[in-house]
């Protein structure tokens, strides 16, 4: 690890976008003294942080609320009419609305957001992450305005955010590049032409990009045209701006963060290329002045060499991993030296210790390609926060995930003494975050963070790929003890709606008072048809004298008792199957039960007539279906075109990114139903194809 005089080179490993990170260099502004206040941070301009604005929303608004309110500096939030709800709203001392919806008519307008400052007093803005906060134009605009802006110079956002100038900037102070083109001619054929001198794989990104908005894998010049496009609308919708860069695919790099764990301690990574990548990063962090908390990200091949990928300067989304190994509160840090302080502790006098994850849960459907889903989050409960797991979240059970923003729901933060203790603790805190209502990626975050190469830590940017059939297993039968134990909660819940009823009714011969299948001489038995996938099962329940339940399901029978309890504002069910006892958490749904324990999470269905079952989502022999609710991007097709299974028919904008829409088939269009930027509902019909023949004898 680098050695620098006044800076902090916290070097940690990353796997979500696939690459290896170096959060977070922290360097004071020149010519500062260190002057310790209890309250307020004086600036180098004389003035005092008393109150902060917040130019962002969720988790990482609400983080930032904690550490203001920990300092005495009263928080200032802001809101567009979909969050006015939301849980920044109310952690925030003061709160005011920026506009609608869509994050152009409010969380990026700059314009909105100053006049909230200036009306509510703030003198210092903290942007967050994503939104405006590596925006050249909103670090000068506070400026003017005598507004703090909690960030780095304006010149070093411009260098850096500017992919083509920090390529130049970083070859010329000595840190390794990869191979591209950085060039002013745009077009698409210059650009094609450069992607094939480079020779394919190629990357093509987004000049001005990050968090990986407009950037596409070209692994052939025969999709390359598309993915251009797409990369290009993609970032024109993201940054204003659709220039971009080709570079060199790094094939089957090494990794520290894949899929949503980033991880502190690079497994595999020997001390001596830690040090140079540490080095690497103070190259470039001096290379443009910078100031304060920032990111700087490396791709390392197969033979340990690494190339300067970009600088997010900001804080990182995965700065909480830095804060639980060297035990620091890098947002202090950040207002206290935008207040002119020195930085609160040398390189030399910060240690790492014990290992770090985090996972970050999205509402999003890994077995759809990671399809991101918006809607309520019916149940949310989540594992005890103590100073081993950190819960970085924005909202609460009853909020919606919307579809205008980014789907994370929370970020679980965990540490140990080393890294098989923090993997474990890790799957541990995943099995106790339940969530209702939406998908999610907590099982597969289990699957992976489970996995015997990922556990010893033979991590890479392939990983996936190479594993995808252990990470995306073929569903298998529901074991039969969780059937049962379904069963039974759905007894139990009819036994307390009975209890109730006889209490409030005070009729003890009523026939509804009573479930328990009393029967003379006889034991009473009762069908219970659940459904598992796709499948039905009929398990036949004997209900003893002694109150236990017999359960037969196809050729064996289970012996089961149990009872319900309430912990909180959780139900559990207690039970017992043949003999094996369990607690799992109960949750029955609309037509499905949901039971949660350390085995994992099980869903199972209760079967409705169909007459009464809502349309399914998807693709049908007749057309498409949207899979969400998301703006018509671009449309391909029109009404008599003829298309081929797996051609695109059209492009969707959900969740600030896009999703091309296949067709399903060889067929015919007959009817487009939207036209290019109108709104489509989740399941709406987006495409309907001509009736073939072969259809015709089906029917």
């Amino acid at each position: 690890m680098a050695a620098a005089s006044a800076m902090s080179v916290l070097l940690v490993a990353a796997e979500r976008n696939r690459w290896l990170r170096v959060p977070s260099l922290l360097l004071p502004p020149r010519r500062c003294t260190w002057k310790q206040r209890s309250m307020k941070y004086a600036t180098t301009t004389g003035r005092n942080i008393a109150k902060l604005l917040i130019a962002n929303r969720g988790e990482i608004a609400c983080r930032v609320i904690r550490t203001a309110k920990k300092m005495g500096i009263q928080s200032v939030a802001v809101y567009s009419e979909a969050d006015r709800n939301s849980m920044h709203v109310d952690m925030a001392d003061e709160a005011y609305s920026i506009g609608p919806a869509p994050s152009q008519q409010s969380y990026l307008s700059m314009e909105k957001i100053i006049q909230v400052a200036k009306i509510s007093a703030a003198q210092a803005i903290h942007p967050g992450y994503g939104f405006l906060s590596e925006n050249t134009e909103f670090a000068e605009l506070c400026k003017q305005e005598g507004i703090l802006f909690i960030g780095p110079p304006s010149s070093a956002i411009k260098d850096m955010g500017i992919k083509s100038t920090s390529k130049s900037i970083m070859a010329a102070a000595g840190v390794p590049v990869v191979e591209g083109y950085h060039g002013e001619d745009q077009s698409d054929q210059c650009l094609r032409e450069q992607a094939g001198r480079i020779g394919y794989p190629v990357m093509i990104k987004a000049v001005r990009g990050g968090g990986g908005k407009g950037m596409r894998i070209v692994r052939s010049e025969e999709e390359f045209q598309e993915q251009l496009e797409s990369a290009r609308r993609e970032a024109k919708k993201s940054f204003n701006d659709d220039a971009m860069l080709i570079e060199k695919f790094v094939d089957t790099p090494s990794a520290a963060k894949l899929g949503t764990v980033p991880e502190h301690g690079m497994p595999g990574i020997k001390p001596e290329i830690r040090k140079k990548l540490g080095e690497a990063a103070v190259r470039a962090a001096k290379a443009v002045n910078y100031v304060g908390a920032g990111t700087v990200e490396f791709i390392m091949d197969s033979k340990h060499n690494f190339f300067f990928m970009e600088m997010n300067t900001r804080l990182q989304v995965e700065h909480p991993v830095t804060e639980m190994i060297t035990g620091t509160d890098l947002v202090e840090w950040q207002l206290r030296i935008a207040a002119g302080e020195k930085i609160p502790l040398s390189q030399e006098e910060i240690s790492l210790q014990g290992h770090a994850f985090e996972a970050r849960i999205y509402a999003e459907d890994p077995d759809n390609n990671f399809m991101p889903g918006a809607g309520p989050l019916v149940h949310l409960s989540t594992p005890q926060a103590d100073l081993c797991t950190r819960i970085e979240t924005g909202v609460r059970q009853g909020d919606e995930v919307s579809v205008h923003y980014d789907p994370m729901i929370a970020k679980l933060v965990v540490w140990a003494a080393d890294r098989q203790a923090a993997l474990t603790k890790l799957r541990y805190s995943l099995r106790q975050y339940n969530i209702v209502g939406l998908h999610t990626n907590i099982d597969f975050l289990l699957s992976l963070s489970g996995h015997p190469e990922f556990e010893a830590g033979n991590v890479h940017t392939d990983f996936i790929a190479q594993h995808h059939k252990e990470l995306f297993p073929s569903r298998k039968a529901t074991a039969k003890e969780f059937l049962c134990q379904a069963a039974l909660g759905l007894i139990l819940k009819e036994k307390a709606v009975s209890d109730v009823f006889n209490i409030q009714s005070q009729d003890q011969y009523s026939p509804f008072a009573s479930s328990s299948g009393r029967r003379l001489n006889i034991c009473y038995t009762r069908n219970i048809t659940l459904r598992d996938g796709k499948n039905n099962v009929t398990i036949a329940v004997t209900y003893n004298h002694d109150g236990s339940y017999g359960m037969r399901i196809e050729d064996k029978t289970f012996q089961v008792l149990g009872v319900l309890c309430t912990e909180g504002d959780c139900t559990y069910l207690k039970c017992s199957v043949n003999g094996a006892a369990s607690k799992t958490k109960l949750i029955i749904l609309e037509n499905t039960i949901y039971l949660f324990s350390m085995d994992g999470s099980t869903q199972i269905g209760i079967p409705v007539p169909k007459y009464l079952s809502s349309m399914s989502s998807g693709e049908t022999q007749e057309g498409t279906r949207a899979p969400m609710t998301g703006t018509i991007e671009k449309i391909f097709v029109k009404v008599g075109d003829k298309v081929r299974a797996g051609d695109s028919l059209m492009v969707m904008i959900a969740m600030k990114m896009e999703h091309t829409i296949k067709s399903p088939k060889d067929g015919t269009i007959k009817k487009v139903f939207y036209k290019e930027g109108s709104q489509a509902k989740r399941h709406a019909p987006l495409i309907e194809f001509e009736e073939e023949e072969s259809d015709k004898r089906k029917a």
